[in-house]
């Protein structure tokens, strides 16, 4: 399908032209507007035990909105948070994507939830993927800009969990702490993904996990008492 990512790469956005029968699937609030001959269909994508992992395993609706062009139309689909949005073309591949950053795919592309370590005490952080699979067009989105790495092999690449944007299949990765059990605690970087092998990991500028953790105790605390 024919798309145009515009805004980059603060406010992104990203327009689709769909032909006449031609369908994308989306996460649930990410519409922004679209032209005539669009017809929505919402439903549990992938059947109920699927969906209801996404959606408590991976940070994502349990709803996804189908959009099909009845004519050719436009689509406007964007991000909840303030940030870029990248195309990736799968060709019966994988890509490893972190939760809250999945826009939309084609139907052809399967959607599923894989667990990839655990929260730290404290902080709360973890590392919970969605699982790209198949061939067509998927767009992902970050909070801040999108950075590309590529990992040989024979060398790691050490990023922090909240950091983390998607990753090829040919990575494989480990979730530790970072440093001792002082640093986990005191240091602000509860765990850390170690990747190594061969192929891409994109990382983003900003930190949701960190961005809540200096917003939170700035809010004004809610006085109970009479």
């Amino acid at each position: 399908m024919d798309h145009e990512i515009t805004h980059k790469p603060s406010y992104a956005q990203l327009s689709l032209t769909l032909a006449e029968g031609e369908s994308v699937r989306a996460e649930a609030g990410s519409m922004v507007s679209y032209s005539e001959g669009i017809e929505i269909e919402t439903k549990a994508e992938g059947g109920l035990l699927k969906s209801l992992s996404r959606s408590v395993l991976g940070g994502e609706s349990f709803f996804m909105n189908t959009f099909t062009a009845t004519k050719p139309s436009t689509l406007q689909l964007a991000p909840a948070l303030s940030g870029d949005v990248q195309h990736h073309h799968l060709q019966d591949e994988t890509l490893y994507v972190q939760s809250t950053s999945f826009i939309a795919s084609e139907p052809s592309i399967d959607v599923d939830t894989k667990f990839g370590g655990g929260k730290t005490f404290f902080g709360g952080e973890g590392l919970f993927l969605l699982k790209l699979t198949g061939s067509g067009d998927a767009f992902i989105s970050s909070y801040g800009a999108i950075d590309e790495h590529t990992v040989s092999a024979g060398e790691t690449f050490t990023v922090d969990t909240g950091h983390i944007v998607a990753f090829e299949d040919g990575v494989s990765f480990d979730v530790r702490r970072v440093g001792g059990m002082k640093s986990t605690l005191f240091s602000g970087e509860g765990l850390v993904c170690e990747f190594s092998g061969d192929g891409k990991v994109w990382t983003q500028t900003r930190s949701p996990d960190a961005f809540l953790s200096w917003l939170i105790p700035q809010l004004p605390s809610t006085n109970t008492s009479n």
